[in-house]
């Protein structure tokens, strides 16, 4: 009784699931070529995915649990999915070169997602992207909101002015990654200290920084480099973000959840240097630690020395700006090619992992029908050649010494005046009695 019990149990708690997936899957609706023609009538969040794809697979729960939030919280922006390999011509139209992509569609427009993939930080991209390129304060109440929800975001204050437009094509390429506010300078803290009007400031790691047009270049370029904090946490979506910045990239590779003595003092000093020493290294290094990565050339280089305190870390990365620490990597043919092999293994690894089916069916079929056609070649050309020579042997040996002489003496034409016979075939024995 109790082992039926628990049966009906477990079948009911299976139910219960199904019908929950299915439940979130209602919210992610499934999009057809009929989508390249309707797309610019609402605002849509779509993944393009391949059935085969591992990563697509892990994607799909979270998915539709985007899809679930989005609509409960009233979002004007729907949720969908499309299977990339079947609609391969809307997806080369936007631009999916991988799986799972991930794209905001607005008018025209269409944004990358490229960072973490958990449904927090899905729907805060959506939340960004599909509202208002440049969001208004108008009260200190509404700065102080804003402050305590965002650890980046940037202000411009002032009017009508070229600054302004500057501003303005920036945030519109670069909303994927952070928000753009505008503000009076009645609204900013008291704290805030502006030399003119207007200003871009950028507000982070509890301070702010003021853009300066003369020391800081183009606008687009220093709101690229300002957007990280001082010191964070690095995964591999935020490190390839930190790869397009082109700049020297400090990793420090500890256990955060080891309270030990020793992780402790590398974690306070890194958190140290990159705090005090901000304007020696920000130009060239964006977050000091353990491991150094350059993202122009692909190169790294490893510590030299044991860290025991700020001053340590700051002789460290001095050394790797001088050309005193050694640089492995590169980006050199070699490099490059270990890289690609690299990529295609794991690549490779991941479809057999996740369905070794569909890649048996991939990198199997077409390995056997080139062996095919290869062993088909070998063994023409090796038949050919053995019935040649053996017909060529066969000849030799039927045809004795005398005859070949005879044949020659035959060919060989009569000399004088008198004309050259034809040279008459040997008669068989029939036609010998006959005469």
């Amino acid at each position: 009784m109790a082992a039926w019990r628990r049966g009906v149990a477990l079948r009911l708690c299976a139910t219960v699931v199904l019908l929950d997936m299915a439940f979130c899957k209602g919210f992610v609706e499934d999009l057809d070529e009929s989508f390249k023609d309707s797309r610019k009538d609402d605002i849509w969040l779509v993944d393009f995915y391949a059935p085969w794809c591992g990563h697509c697979k892990k994607l799909e729960p979270i998915w539709n649990e985007v899809g679930l939030e989005m609509k409960s919280i009233g979002s004007p922006v729907k949720v969908g999915k499309m299977d990339a390999t079947s609609y391969s011509s809307i997806a080369s139209e936007f631009g999916v070169r991988g799986y799972p992509t991930i794209k905001l569609l607005k008018g025209d427009l269409a944004y990358n997602y490229r960072g973490p993939r958990t449904k927090n930080d899905i729907i805060e991209f959506a939340h960004r992207v599909s509202g208002a390129l440049i969001r208004p304060l108008p009260s200190q109440q509404m700065f102080e909101h804003v402050q305590k929800r965002h650890r980046v975001f940037f202000v411009y204050i002032g009017g009508e002015s070229p600054l302004k437009e500057k501003y303005i094509d920036a945030a519109s390429e670069l909303i994927v990654y952070t928000y753009f506010f505008s503000a009076s300078e009645e609204v900013v803290p008291e704290y805030v200290t502006l030399k003119e009007m207007p200003a871009v400031l950028v507000f982070k790691d509890e301070t702010y920084f003021v853009y300066d047009e003369y020391e800081d270049g183009d606008l687009s370029s220093w709101i690229s480099r300002e957007r990280f904090q001082n010191y964070l946490t690095v995964d591999g979506f935020l490190l390839y973000e930190l790869g397009d910045t082109g700049k020297l990239v400090a990793i420090a590779v500890i256990d955060e959840k080891n309270t030990s003595t020793e992780h402790t003092r590398l974690k306070s000093i890194i958190q140290e240097v990159a705090r005090d020493y901000r304007d020696q290294f920000h130009s060239e290094l964006k977050v000091p630690t353990v491991v150094v990565l350059n993202t122009s050339n692909q190169q790294y280089f490893l510590l030299d020395r044991q860290i025991t305190n700020a001053e340590d870390m700051v002789q460290f990365i001095n050394n790797i700006l001088d050309g005193t620490v050694e640089a492995q990597g590169g980006d050199s043919i070699l490099q490059r090619l270990k890289r690609i092999v690299f990529d295609a293994k794991s690549t490779i690894v991941s479809i057999f992992k996740s369905s070794p089916l569909m890649g048996c069916f991939l990198f199997g079929l077409p390995l056997g029908v080139i062996s095919i056609m290869c062993y088909g070649i070998y063994t023409a050309d090796a038949d050919g050649g053995y019935i040649e020579e053996r017909y060529e042997v066969s000849r030799s040996e039927i045809e004795s010494p005398e005859q070949i002489e005879e044949s020659k003496a035959q060919q060989e034409p009569r000399t004088g005046d008198s004309p050259v016979p034809a040279v008459q075939e040997p008669k068989d024995v029939l036609e010998k009695k006959k005469d």
